[in-house]
């Protein structure tokens, strides 16, 4: 028995101000103007016969089983095409449309194959839905001649396999155009087309290409709009129809897109992106529709496993024995070594909750605040430059809120690899008229795409994030953009004014900036005043900005020119930082710095100390704790002996690896908890079996503060949820936590945290998502920041001076190496690695200018060595005009590629950001792997080498 349908409206709400009111089939229904007769007759429970409309796309009119006669006019017009209007009296129903429609299906019926029964799609096929419907029963045509299925005559019979997710077999196509208009209008890509005309038409990827060889970026639009087995998941091939599902969150990059996990027992077998979902509205990219395999791989560790020393074998213990083990060494290394001599990492991969308990465990039950999260290297600055400027430590606006702006400028991202969902969104509303500004030193594909053009590309140097933001000022200042009366009203003037004067300076002008920056003093110039003057202006950054030395300065700056341009406090506007991973919103709201409490509370208000004292029965010390790179610099000195390290992978994930192994190797006692024998657990002690996204429960908290529930799809297949290993840790700390369910988390959550009061998963659960802040002021959330004050009263200027990085360029480190992401893989890859998209990057490769490789005789795919002076490692090369000369970039998605080697320990001067968008490297022809690349290898076989022989089977 397959899963019941939802309802599908055949087109797209509208909005309006103005309604209609008609009459469809004697039943009076008022909608707004703009709805299309179909949709006003699904809304008063009259469904209208359907194949190429669905409401996720808009109407197209070409499978004439829509029809429908409305008085006055003539003949019979599809409904899904024809917009209601006052007075109008239609009908659906008639012996006539229904004639009409059985020879429509027959038609179609005619030319396709018949083999419902073992067909894939059965009993979840448009196709066979709509025969019923129209109560065909017999084909009067036959099944011979020229037709699309028979194994003579089809035009192509061989099915597409190519792509590793979904299988194409044009036999079953009725060529109704979803799929080619869903990649248009939902994806943007336009990687299909219909070739060929008349019989032969057919959907064709690119220029008849295979699937894999085509544009297609495998987001499953078209897997989703298909009416038919045409385009179908291999996971439903194989299972079968699927017989429940539950609503859930990805657990990739921080869109927080919501999924309908269908489920088979206890198998997966697929994942359907919901069209509630607040975020995502029905959309997906290729990790969260179809990567969601490594949950189950065969990689996982599901038994916990203690040793004394990173040589000795991994041994398999119950859970008592592991926790007893780790909380008696914590125990140990305190009583030698002091209080502040252990610690914790919380994960932005886990759960608000799960964040939560860990932050909580080391307040309460190890005495200290050294907590930190991954947060520390990547948006610390982003807390820390919004806290100063608008008073809170997160986004502004809605992802929809993109819908409304009228310029958009995309600093230091890549949203179509980054954040591939939003980045479908931002690209339909620059399709229909939003002015593009890209300041990146990279060609992004954002700069040129199908139907789109960035107005301006500041194709800057890296490191002068600061030089460029505060020449845009200078613009805005001295040619008299601001907007004033919005500064007078909302901003402290006193620091406007001081801001003012700073910005107008002649040294901070585009002409005095060009040398620092590399753009053109006119293309700075032009920017400027499109930004300010073209609307509504919306600024989407990205750790382009965040990670540098003034990743702190730039955010300020960004959140200057905002206000100094009246673009906060509305839709269409605002500051908004492009989370990286599923939670990181999340691990800082809940307390996860080791100077903060849950809600961005510093340690020293003793007020707030007294809050949680009340709550927790301990209360927290009043001094800041150490920061990760203060936790490695102390490890080295021998006074941080134990970390508890929950979900991150800091040996893959941090700058200069080296530093960080050298540090874990000085440690007593290392535990992690993770899903797989990750970098950082080669050097721990003690290794406790982490759940994945789908074996919990709990909440994540997106990039726009959308909180949402996560929801168990499978029973864990270590037996335990994270948040249960955490209580079992505290409680053999001798902190007793004695939580039921994560619900009385986030209940606890809620009454400490003011932003969270109102939020519960009653709650949740009733409105789908809530964004924070959620309480007494505003019941349902707070879409929109800073409507009509700033959280901290009145917006504050500050002064964004310009200081030079001090990694910079040199006759032996001549070019600049920056890093990013690529769509197909996430973060340090533990995850993707262990999926088919490997099959689109398997490797990180060196993307070079053709100047900068034709000066050293590189070619495209020579191994070449990238060298700084943290050290060296070899990655393949990519020759590629994206890059300007000078610069070299890379991914760092595996850990054999040693990204991170290479990086350094500069940071940002106010978070410890690490920069790493700016290492001075020289590139040279190789024949062999890095020396730290060869001792990885050893090393890395050595540790799995040291797992128990018996790995169960999962």
């Amino acid at each position: 028995m397959s899963l019941p349908r939802e309802t599908d409206y055949g087109t797209p709400a509208r909005e309006s101000e103005k309604e209609v009111t008609l009459s469809i089939d004697g039943i009076e229904v008022t909608v707004p103007a703009g709805t299309s007769v179909m949709r006003a007759a699904q809304e008063c429970g009259n469904s209208i016969p359907k194949l190429c409309a669905t409401d996720s796309l808009e109407p197209f009119g070409s499978c004439r089983l829509c029809l429908v006669e409305i008085e006055g006019r003539r003949g019979y017009p599809a409904s899904c095409t024809t917009i209601a209007e006052a007075g109008m009296q239609v009908r659906t129903q008639t012996p006539k449309l229904a004639d009409i429609r059985r020879g429509v299906m027959e038609l179609y019926i005619s030319d396709h194959p018949l083999d419902c029964l073992t067909c894939s799609a059965n009993g979840n096929c448009e196709l066979q839905d709509m025969t019923g419907v129209v109560g065909l029963r017999e084909v009067r045509y036959g099944m011979k001649g020229k037709n699309h299925f028979d194994l003579l005559s089809a035009l192509t019979r061989e099915k597409d396999e190519s792509n590793p997710y979904f299988s194409y077999d044009p036999s079953k196509c009725i060529v109704c155009n979803r799929c080619v208009r869903a990649c248009e209008e939902t994806q943007g890509t336009f990687a299909l087309t219909i070739s060929g005309r008349g019989f032969d038409s057919r959907v064709s990827p690119g220029e008849s290409q295979p699937f894999m060889e085509s544009e297609c970026v495998s987001c499953g639009a078209c897997v989703q709009a298909c009416p038919t087995a045409t385009l179908m998941e291999k996971g439903v091939i194989e299972h079968g129809q699927a017989e429940k599902k539950v609503t859930t969150t990805c657990a990739y990059c921080g869109v927080g897109c919501s999924f309908d996990a269908e489920v088979k027992g206890t198998t997966v077998v697929r994942m359907v992106p919901s069209k509630d979902g607040g975020a995502n509205h029905g959309h997906s990219c290729v990790k969260g529709r179809f990567a969601f395999g490594y949950a189950t791989h065969a990689d996982r560790i599901t038994t916990p496993m203690i040793r004394k020393s990173i040589e000795d074998a991994w041994q398999p213990v119950s859970w008592d024995e592991a926790i007893r083990y780790a909380a008696s060494e914590f125990k140990r290394i305190q009583a030698k070594h002091g209080r502040d001599s252990v610690g914790g990492i919380t994960s932005s991969r886990c759960t608000n909750e799960e964040t939560y308990l860990v932050q909580k465990l080391v307040r309460a039950a190890f005495g200290n605040n050294n907590v930190d999260t991954c947060a520390r290297v990547c948006h610390s600055p982003t807390g820390y430059g919004l806290k100063q400027t608008l008073g809170e430590s997160a986004g502004t606006q809605t992802f929809d809120s993109v819908m409304k702006a009228d310029v958009i400028m995309v600093m230091g991202a890549n949203p179509t690899d980054g954040h591939p969902v939003f980045g479908s969104q931002m690209k339909r509303r620059l399709r229909e008229g939003a002015k593009l500004i890209v300041v990146d030193p990279r060609s992004i594909d954002l700069v040129r795409s199908p139907h789109i053009k960035a107005e301006q590309h500041l194709k800057l140097k890296p490191g002068s994030n600061v030089a460029l933001i505060t020449s845009m000022a200078h613009v805005v200042v001295t040619e008299g953009l601001v907007k004033e009366d919005f500064v007078r009203e909302r901003c402290e003037w006193h620091s406007f004014e001081q801001w003012r004067d700073f910005v107008a300076k002649p040294e901070n002008s585009p002409e005095a900036m060009e040398q620092h920056t590399g753009v053109p003093a006119a293309d700075v110039r032009a920017a400027a005043r499109l930004f300010a003057t073209g609307g509504n202006a919306a600024i989407y950054y990205g750790l382009g900005v965040t990670e540098h030395s003034q990743g702190s300065t730039t955010v300020i700056g960004i959140a200057n020119l905002a206000m100094a341009t009246g673009n906060i406090g509305r839709e269409g506007v605002g500051v908004n930082p492009l989370r990286g991973q599923n939670n990181v919103q999340g691990s800082c709201d809940m307390g996860s710095f080791p100077h903060e409490l849950p809600g961005y509370r510093h340690v020293s208000d003793a007020a707030t100390r007294a809050l949680f004292k009340d709550a927790w029965g301990v209360e927290p010390q009043p001094e800041p704790g150490l920061r990760i790179p203060n936790m490695f610099e102390a490890a080295m000195d021998g006074t941080f002996l134990g970390l508890y390290c929950e979900g991150e992978d800091i040996v893959q994930s941090d700058p200069n690896t080296q530093h960080v192994e050298a540090a874990l190797r000085a440690m007593e006692c290392v535990v992690v908890q993770d899903l797989f024998l990750n970098e950082t657990a080669k050097f721990a002690h003690v290794f406790l079996p982490g759940s994945s996204f789908l074996e919990k429960d709990g909440t994540f908290t997106n990039a726009e503060r959308r909180i949402s529930r996560v929801r168990k799809v499978m029973p864990p297949l270590a037996g335990k949820e994270d948040w249960e290993v955490t209580c079992m840790l505290s409680n053999a700390l001798g902190y007793p936590m004695d939580y039921r369910h994560p619900s009385e988390i986030m209940d606890e959550i809620a009454r400490l945290t003011p932003t969270f009061h109102g939020v519960s998963y009653e709650r949740l659960d009733e409105l789908g998502s809530i964004q924070w802040p959620c309480n007494e002021q505003a019941p349902e959330g707070t879409p929109i920041m800073h409507i009509e004050q700033f959280v901290r009263g009145k917006g504050r200027f500050m002064l964004t001076e310009y200081v030079p990085t001090e990694e910079r360029t040199s006759k032996r480190f001549p070019l600049i190496l920056t890093t990013g992401r690529i769509l197909s893989q996430y973060n340090v890859g533990a995850q993707t690695r262990r999926t088919a998209n490997s099959m689109w990057h398997d490797e990180d490769r060196l993307e070079i200018h053709p100047a900068d490789a034709e000066t050293r005789g590189i070619n495209e795919g020579d191994w070449v060595g990238i060298t700084s002076r943290a050290g060296e490692t070899v990655l393949r090369a990519r020759v590629s005009e994206r890059m300007q000369p000078g610069v070299v970039y890379t991914t760092f998605h595996f850990p054999e590629s040693g990204a991170n080697v290479i990086t350094t320990d500069n940071s940002d001067w106010a978070t410890n950001c690490p920069e790493y968008k700016v290492t001075a490297v020289e590139v040279t022809r190789v024949t062999q792997p890095s020396e730290w690349q060869q001792r990885y290898r050893d090393f890395s076989q050595h540790q799995i080498d040291l797992l128990p022989k018996k790995r169960e089977k999962v």
